[in-house]
């Protein structure tokens, strides 16, 4: 495999005979594929796009290096461009080979311009269908999470709306119905006078597991403390700390040498016993004198963890979300099976409007990560769907280091499904909470402009973080779409310097 660059340029004709081959293949496998997905998918608009990722993830299984490097000095396109329009893009690199080997076998035709540019127009409308239109310069929607305050203040949303925000996030792991009305009320209104268009997603809570329990209250750890999840704090034994979860049915899932993560991967633990109450783990990362605090989120991200991603709150959540939002979020969702449940659950309270309530699925897994092509099929086959990258609970799963990995992954597959992505958590955070940014958040955020949504959370300077977000995305845009470098010209260097040397 050839992942240097070759010392001579191998001919356009043996890489014409070399993508003539690749093309013979990814077409069989990508159709077969398709063909598998082909019963699921509701609406006839989203065919070009099960296809087009079928072909996608054929391709992707192979390492392509190599033919990139090759295809690179005779300046034709080296297929790094190549998710919303596989055909189109292999079709358009033969045509060319061809004509620079002035060959007479059989090949594909020419794409049109029409099909070479479809994919791209197809995520634009679906990003419109999920998220609704956007007015001005920009193009990469804001989502903002709703604080209780905006209940009770109708300024709020008035200023936000104004601000730049597209679409509303109630988090229904707080507050209750009676303040998510209110919030929906004064949104609707600020809607209104504005002029301004704004969705409302409700994102369910969703089986997260969390500390419920903690004996003795206080505690304080260091590595190589022994700590005891249990199913009960057990008063009389005291040599070990004790906590519990919120979700005790997750002990008999987890076995020895397994990890536990606490408070978003501030502490770490591996299981060293288990037993019939529960197990024990001794702590593998943490801060010296770091506290155990109760609310605080479990990961376990070793443990196949079997879990119904719908709670009873969660249906009572859906009930009230199918008449007030226009968007579900899912949490903890895994599979296909899982896109199925809340669709079922959706035609019992939305009725004839199923099909109109547009879902994102959260990612914050890695068997998520694997499910991902067969639950975009499912979602995005009968109704308006999105993802969210929820870089939160992912990190923790998979491990730092391979987030940014992931994320672009994730990046690439939607959009060769043509669904649009949510950038999320922790973007701008310090700007939202203390009103000044760090650096490393600005490239973060300038980054996100390769999704289609990017959210904020909520925070006492969310107004000043939607306001520097919407330039650095309008700026962003001018010089980057999705993965395609845009050359517009640079006047961040005086341009007489060259006039001069011209003259001379």
């Amino acid at each position: 495999m050839l992942l240097e660059a070759p010392t001579v340029p191998i001919s356009p004709l043996a890489l014409l005979h070399s993508l003539l081959e690749l093309r013979q293949e990814i077409t069989k496998e990508g159709e077969a594929r398709f063909q598998q997905w082909y019963s699921k998918i509701k609406r006839s608009e989203f065919i070009l796009s099960a296809r087009n990722l079928a072909y996608y993830l054929a391709l992707r299984w192979r390492d392509l290096r190599a033919i990139q490097m090759a295809l690179m000095p005779w300046g034709l396109s080296s297929l790094g461009r190549i998710e919303s329009r596989v055909l189109p893009n292999l079709d358009a690199v033969i045509n060319t080979l061809g004509a620079l080997c002035h060959t007479h076998e059989a090949l594909p035709p020419r794409p049109p311009l029409e099909a070479f540019f479809a994919g791209d127009r197809q995520l634009r409308r679906q990003t419109e269908e999920l998220f609704g239109p956007i007015r001005g310069k920009r193009h990469v929607r804001i989502m903002v999470t709703l604080p209780t305050q905006a209940a009770t203040d109708p300024q709020w949303s008035i200023t936000l709306l104004r601000k730049g925000m597209n679409c509303a996030r109630i988090n229904c792991a707080h507050d209750d119905p009676a303040t998510w009305e209110a919030m929906i009320g004064h949104l609707r209104a600020a809607s209104q006078l504005t002029g301004q268009p704004c969705k409302i997603l409700m994102d369910l809570g969703g089986p997260k597991p969390r500390i419920a329990e903690i004996a003795p209250e206080m505690v304080r750890l260091h590595r190589g403390d022994r700590l005891r999840l249990t199913r009960q704090i057990c008063l009389e034994a005291t040599e070990i700390p004790q906590f519990t979860c919120s979700l005790p049915e997750i002990l008999p899932q987890l076995a020895v040498g397994q990890r536990v993560w606490i408070d978003d991967g501030h502490i770490g633990g591996q299981i060293i016993h288990k037993d019939e109450q529960g197990v024990e783990l001794t702590v593998t990362h943490c801060k010296e004198g770091q506290r155990l605090k109760v609310a605080k989120g479990l990961n376990f991200p070793d443990s196949d963890l079997r879990l119904c991603p719908l709670t009873e709150s969660d249906r009572a959540h859906l009930a009230f979300a199918c008449r007030h939002a226009d968007i579900i979020g899912y949490s903890y969702v895994q599979s296909a099976e899982d896109i199925a449940l809340l669709q079922r659950a959706l035609e019992n309270y939305c009725g004839d409007r199923a099909d109109q309530m547009g879902i994102i699925a959260k990612i914050e897994t890695p068997k998520a990560i694997r499910a991902l092509p067969e639950m975009i099929i499912q979602a995005a086959g009968q109704q308006p769907f999105g993802v969210m990258i929820a870089r939160g609970d992912l990190a923790v799963e998979i491990g730092y280091q391979r987030l940014a990995e992931m994320q672009e992954e994730i990046l690439w597959l939607c959009e060769a499904a043509h669904v649009p992505v949510v950038w999320a958590t922790q973007v701008l955070e310090n700007l939202v909470k203390k009103g000044v940014p760090s650096r490393a958040e600005i490239t973060d955020a300038a980054m996100a402009e390769r999704a289609e949504c990017v959210m904020l959370n909520k925070g006492p300077y969310v107004g000043l973080a939607v306001d520097i977000l919407d330039d650095v995305l309008v700026r962003m845009e001018a010089h980057q779409q999705k993965k395609t470098p845009q050359l517009r010209a640079l006047h961040s260097w005086q341009p007489y310097e060259t006039a001069a040397i011209v003259r001379q």
